[in-house]
């Protein structure tokens, strides 16, 4: 790609939403540097091209992103030359309202079309005018564009694009459009490359994860894909977010289960535990269904770490289908969920429904669903107390560690460990994509705690990987070689050609 920046041009990305969004933003991050641009180093106030990718799931998206705009607006006039550009599943749906609201906008660019963004943006400079290109299908799949991927021994990758489902409440499948599905060898191939770069743990990503294969008509190619990431030498762990619950099948279950490196995690939307409302939501299973997949999850992974997301206050809810929702919640015991107030979104068939439920029963019932889900995840993580768990030693994870002399790493179910390593030498610190063995002591309902005797180290087992080495190189490089090692080429596409970036908030629509 041209370069179409001066190397002092400077750029931040700011990410809302979920996983699929903060990956656009590594591929958005990646193409920026690609360009010859240089991430700014003191936030927006110093860039010179803000990128803002939306969200547009959650009712105060709206509002969130006209006041950040509204602050840009005051930090580019004291800045001659800033650009501002609007992408993600907002800017698909507002297109020109967005520069209609916010006139200083310079750039406007939808999900389908994220490699246009540098062009865009020279074109605005050039042309002193506002750059809008929305496209309603799919330009290149993202996984061919550059990426600048935040961690050395973690990534993401797409299986998958856009939804084929028609949940009432959820506008992600007409901003994303029908689900498009990569091949099998393209995904492999990524994650190989991956590998060998010193990445060990890869999070496969879906609108709909495990209704991959439905456009080349296998119905088991999640399963099969599961099992042929057990076969790559190098890959210790392997997720998957998010399944929905009419697709997830025993031989999922079965491929977790019998391949090793697939971690015992799940997470699986509920939604909501009432009947009536699933059938009022178009989610296609119903409370049992649900239940016995749980069921015969921990049949297959006793040990597995269940998580959800579930919305209170769809419109027409009653207490008694509340109440369903709660024993839901009693019986499949999730380790955690992610709990939403049903969020009017216009444009979806839920906005226009009868019955919404007032705000101040919305709330009760939300506090009351907190309460219990809070319990019964203190009462989860308790009984991890006095086990020994493998961590993959994580960055940024523990707000307190340097002063509590900790640090944190996921358990295999994904569990937050923050772990004692008082008294260690600096040069004898685990790194960042290291494996360490440490005792679980202490239990609170969000993270779990590994403390040493007197003060010391938690650490039993040290495992330097690959994935350490990955990391420390890239801390031992100058910062400029650091910014060129973070971006990835993309992934080249098999056979025919395919036609010519921690997120603020979760949406959690799945």
């Amino acid at each position: 790609m041209p370069d179409t920046a001066t190397t002092d041009q400077t750029y931040i990305v700011r990410t809302y939403g979920c996983q699929m969004n903060v990956h656009d933003s590594e591929r958005l991050s990646g193409l920026l540097e690609g360009a010859g641009y240089v991430r700014a180093a003191d936030g927006a106030s110093e860039a010179d091209v803000v990128v803002l990718n939306t969200c547009a799931v959650r009712e105060n998206a709206d509002n969130r992103l006209y006041g950040n705009l509204g602050h840009l607006a005051s930090v580019k006039a004291g800045r001659p030359g800033m650009r501002i550009a609007v992408g993600g599943c907002l800017a698909q749906k507002d297109r020109g309202e967005i520069t209609r609201r916010a006139p200083w906008v310079d750039v406007v660019f939808g999900t389908h079309n994220i490699g246009a963004l540098p062009v865009l943006l020279e074109r605005a400079r050039v042309q002193d005018e506002a750059q809008v290109e929305i496209l309603e299908s799919l330009d290149v799949f993202p996984s061919t564009l550059p990426t600048r991927r935040e961690s050395a021994y973690a990534a993401w990758v797409s299986v998958s694009v856009g939804c084929n489902n028609t949940c009432t409440f959820c506008i992600v499948p007409a901003l994303r459009g029908k689900e498009k599905d990569r091949r099998p060898g393209e995904i492999l191939s990524e994650i190989e490359a991956l590998v060998a770069e010193g990445v060990c743990e890869v999070t496969l990503l879906g609108q709909n994860v495990n209704a991959y294969g439905s456009e080349f008509g296998d119905r088991e190619a999640f399963a099969k894909l599961l099992r042929a990431c057990g076969q790559i030498g190098g890959l210790e762990r392997v997720r998957f977010t998010s399944p929905h619950p009419r697709d997830f099948t025993d031989d999922v279950i079965a491929a977790m289960a019998q391949t090793p490196n697939v971690m015992p995690q799940l997470h699986m939307p509920l939604q909501s535990g009432s009947d009536t409302v699933l059938r009022a939501m178009r989610r296609s299973y119903r409370q049992d269904r649900y239940l016995g997949i749980i069921e015969r999850v921990r049949a297959a992974m006793p040990d597995a770490a269940i998580t959800t997301d579930i919305i209170v206050g769809f419109p027409g809810e009653t207490e008694e289908d509340f109440e369903q929702t709660m024993h839901v919640v009693r019986e499949a015991r999730f380790s955690a969920a992610f709990t939403f107030q049903y969020s009017k979104r216009p444009g979806t068939p839920a906005a226009t429904m009868e019955e919404q439920v007032p705000k101040e029963v919305v709330q009760a019932r939300y506090e009351r669903l907190v309460a219990l889900q809070e319990e019964i995840s203190w009462e989860e993580n308790k009984k991890q107390v006095g086990r020994i768990v493998e961590l993959l030693v994580a960055e940024g994870e523990g707000r307190k560690n340097e002063e509590t002399r900790r640090m944190s790493g996921r358990a295999p179910d994904n569990r937050l460990v923050h772990f004692a390593v008082g008294g260690t030498p600096a040069e004898e610190l685990p790194r960042p994509g290291d494996m360490v063995s440490v005792q679980v002591t202490y239990a609170a309902p969000h993270h779990l705690n590994a403390d040493g005797e007197d003060g010391g180290s938690a650490i039993k087992v040290l495992r330097r990987t690959r994935s350490g080495d990955a990391w420390q190189a890239r801390q031992e490089q100058p910062e400029d070689e650091r910014r060129g090692s973070a971006v990835a080429l993309g992934m080249p596409s098999i056979g025919q050609p395919a036609a010519p970036a921690q997120a603020e908030d979760a949406c959690g629509v799945c």
